[in-house]
């Protein structure tokens, strides 16, 4: 490996591990976080902590105490046990990203006031305040926020995600008018728009199609709001984006926030973005196990496939050495992963991967091991690693 290799530090700072390793580059960790605050033009950055899921990675962007720190504020969970459990390690500001029907985890909320003043639940059906009401009982007011659909409708096409059926002012301004009736707290609308935040810009046509979604989402969106708010008043959250689309988030005045995690690693999905630096955080290695023809190195493991759909933009991407690719036929395997180019690997040594996604690569290890400019180490636990699952 020459010294210019972006994975060089990583590499020689963990020599001593055998892999299976799992390995975070700080200097461009930290990088990617100040250019998301860049980005973000002074409007607070909430993370996604599905798209980090590890607890140090967190608190380096957000504090120890993992509410604000730096241009970033509050936590955008995945799940209601994962929220309590970071709110008993000291968040304050977590807005959950999907409904929540875990009724256990409703009753703990609804046992704790500051559990209630940290977590805010995500809504977009009558039924779903049925089943919290039911789980947390009649004398407490959960916070909740409305999820709007943020995909753009062209006929009978569909583009982006299917999420919330609130799509309307008059949808949206009939829930939270029904919510407040029956004792939550409305406190705040997101707006999802995937079909900007998770495109490349790959082509004209691509770039077109975000322009047009912007551009309807931003009128819709104030529209939604103020059907919100002549229900419940002023609103505390506004939320949009993803890393993918910050710049068309902030552009709405109305917005007060925007979510972004995956920005923080920067996986192979966010190649294309032409706004984002190309500076990869994570990696993960895999060693040589054999030769089972010239030019042909089979490393252990490796078949990390991320969600989404099928195909090969979800596979992780040798990146080191150079030249080596997947063999079309088999791809990256269960328990091995051949692969072309590989002249002058030997029995043992490493190949380096990115994965397709941020934070699912955590879910593989159950530590990382976070290298600063210096090359010291330090090994830190994932969710995983910490016996936290939140499916």
């Amino acid at each position: 490996m020459t010294e210019t290799s972006p994975i060089s530090g990583l590499h020689a700072a963990t020599a001593e591990l055998d892999p299976p390793l799992a390995a975070l580059d700080l200097a461009a960790l930290r990088a990617n976080a100040v250019d998301l605050v860049r980005r973000a033009r002074g409007v607070p950055v909430r993370v996604a902590s599905k798209s980090v899921r590890c607890r140090a990675v967190l608190q380096e962007v957000l504090g120890s105490d993992l509410t604000k720190s730096g241009g970033f504020a509050g936590i955008m969970g995945y799940s209601l046990a994962e929220a309590l459990w970071l709110a008993g390690l000291g968040a304050r500001d977590i807005l959950l990203g999907y409904p929540a029907t875990d009724r256990g985890s409703l009753a703990k909320l609804a046992a704790d006031p500051v559990l209630l003043d940290s977590i805010t639940l995500m809504i977009d059906d009558v039924d779903q305040l049925d089943l919290i009401r039911a789980a947390v009982g009649e004398k407490v007011s959960p916070r909740v926020c409305i999820d709007v659909d943020a995909s753009l409708r062209i006929g009978p096409l569909h583009l982006g995600v299917r999420r919330s059926p609130i799509r309307t002012p008059e949808q949206a301004g009939r829930l939270a008018g029904t919510a407040r009736r029956r004792g939550f707290r409305v406190v705040g609308v997101m707006t999802y728009e995937a079909q900007i935040a998770g495109l490349p810009d790959t082509n004209p046509a691509v770039r077109l199609v975000k322009k047009a979604s912007a551009f309807e989402i931003g009128r819709r969106r104030r529209q939604v709001l103020d059907a919100v708010r002549n229900e419940v008043g002023e609103l505390e959250i506004v939320n949009s984006g993803g890393t993918g689309s910050i710049e068309v988030s902030i552009s709405d005045s109305n917005v007060t926030e925007v979510t972004a995690g995956s920005g923080l690693y920067l996986p192979t999905l966010f190649d294309g973005y032409r706004n984002l630096a190309p500076r990869p955080a994570m990696y993960f290695a895999m060693p040589v196990l054999r030769h089972p023809a010239a030019g042909i190195a089979t490393v252990f493991s490796g078949g990390y496939i991320a969600s989404g759909p099928t195909g090969a933009s979800r596979v992780p991407k040798p990146v080191w050495p150079k030249g080596l690719s997947l063999i079309g036929t088999e791809g990256a395997g269960e328990v091995q992963t051949p692969l072309t180019g590989a002249e002058g690997l030997a029995i043992g040594d490493r190949v380096w991967f990115r994965h397709a996604k941020a934070g699912e690569l955590c879910e593989r290890f159950n530590q990382v091991n976070l290298v600063d400019a210096g090359g010291t180490r330090i090994e830190v636990p994932t969710y995983r690693g910490e016996g936290q699952n939140f499916g």
